[in-house]
C-alpha cells in the first residue's frame, strides 16, 4: 500500500460511493475520541474524595494507555486516527484523501464533545470543574504554549508515521503501544505547561461543555503545525527506502482495508 497518487483519488469523492465502509470508519472515529475524552479528561478531575487529587503519572498513562487500547480495538477500521492533527498528517502526506479527513475531523470532534457531555453528566457537579480542559500556564505566552504544542504532536506524528512505515520490515512489538507511549511521555513534561492536549478535538470537547475558550486557538494550531511539520520531515527525509520489504500491516493500521490510498 502506498500513498495515493492520483488527484481524483485524493479529492476523495469516489469514497461516497463505498458508504458503508466510510460510515463504518466515521462511527469509528467518533466512538474513539468519545472514550479518550471520557477517560482521558476523566483522569484530570480531582476531588472525589477528600485530598484526592490526580497525578501527572496518571493523567498521563490515562491518556496514553487510552489511544494505545482504542487503537487495538478500531485500528482496522478507520486507522483510529481520534485526533485532527493526526489525520492532517497523513492527509498532507497523501495516505488519506481531503473527504475523508474532512469527515473524520467532524466525526473526532463531534465525538470529543459527546465524551466530554457524558463526563459531565456523570461527574458530581462540585468537583467537575474545567472537565480536564487544556489551559496555558499564566507564566508563559500563548505563542510559547503554541511552541510547545506544536512540538509534542511532532513526536507523536513523528512516532505515527515511523512505526506504520509501510517499507519498514524492522518495526517489532506493538504500533499502538508505541503511539501511546509517545503520549505518555509528552504529558509527563507538557501538563503543567499547557495541559498537554496534542489533539485538538480533545480540547474542543470540553471547551464547548465547560464554556473555557481562552487560548483556544492554541491548542489548533500548535497540534495541526506540528503534525503537518512530522509529516512532512518523514515522508521526505526519514522515509525508509524502496528496495526495503514492504509490510501492508502497519500502514493500515491508519487507513481504510482495501482503500489503496
Amino acid at each position: 500500500m502506498g500513498k495515493i497518487k492520483d488527484m481524483r483519488d485524493y479529492i476523495g469523492t469516489s469514497e461516497l460511493k463505498e458508504y458503508g465502509s466510510l460510515g463504518k470508519a466515521l462511527l469509528a472515529e467518533f466512538l474513539g475520541t468519545m472514550i479518550l475524552v471520557f477517560v482521558g479528561c476523566g483522569s484530570c478531575i480531582g476531588g472525589w474524595t477528600d485530598g484526592y487529587a490526580p497525578s501527572k503519572v496518571q493523567i498521563a498513562f490515562a491518556f496514553g494507555v487510552t489511544v494505545a487500547t482504542v487503537a487495538q480495538a478500531i485500528g482496522h477500521i478507520s486507522g483510529c486516527h481520534i485526533n485532527p492533527a493526526v489525520t492532517c498528517g497523513l492527509l498532507v502526506a497523501r495516505y488519506v484523501s481531503v473527504l475523508r479527513s474532512l469527515l473524520y475531523i467532524i466525526a473526532q470532534c463531534l465525538g470529543a464533545l459527546v465524551g466530554a457531555a457524558i463526563l459531565k453528566g456523570v461527574t458530581a457537579e462540585k468537583i467537575q470543574g474545567n472537565l480536564g480542559m487544556t489551559t496555558v500556564n499564566p507564566q508563559i505566552s500563548a505563542g510559547q504554549a503554541l511552541g510547545v504544542e506544536l512540538i509534542i504532536t511532532f513526536v507523536l506524528v513523528l512516532t505515527v508515521f515511523g512505526v506504520c512505515d509501510e517499507r519498514r520490515n524492522d518495526v517489532k512489538g506493538s504500533a499502538p503501544l508505541a503511539i501511546g507511549l509517545s503520549i505518555t511521555t509528552c504529558h509527563l513534561m507538557a501538563i503543567p505547561i499547557t495541559g498537554s492536549s496534542m489533539n485538538p478535538a480533545r480540547t474542543f470537547g470540553p471547551a464547548v461543555i465547560s464554556g473555557v475558550w481562552a487560548d483556544h486557538w492554541v491548542y489548533w494550531a500548535g497540534p495541526i503545525l506540528g503534525g503537518i511539520l512530522a509529516a512532512i520531515i518523514y515522508s521526505y527525509i526519514f522515509r525508509a527506502p524502496k528496495t526495503q520489504p514492504y509490510d501492508d500491516v502497519q500502514m493500515d493500521n491508519y487507513n481504510k482495508r482495501g482503500n489503496n490510498p
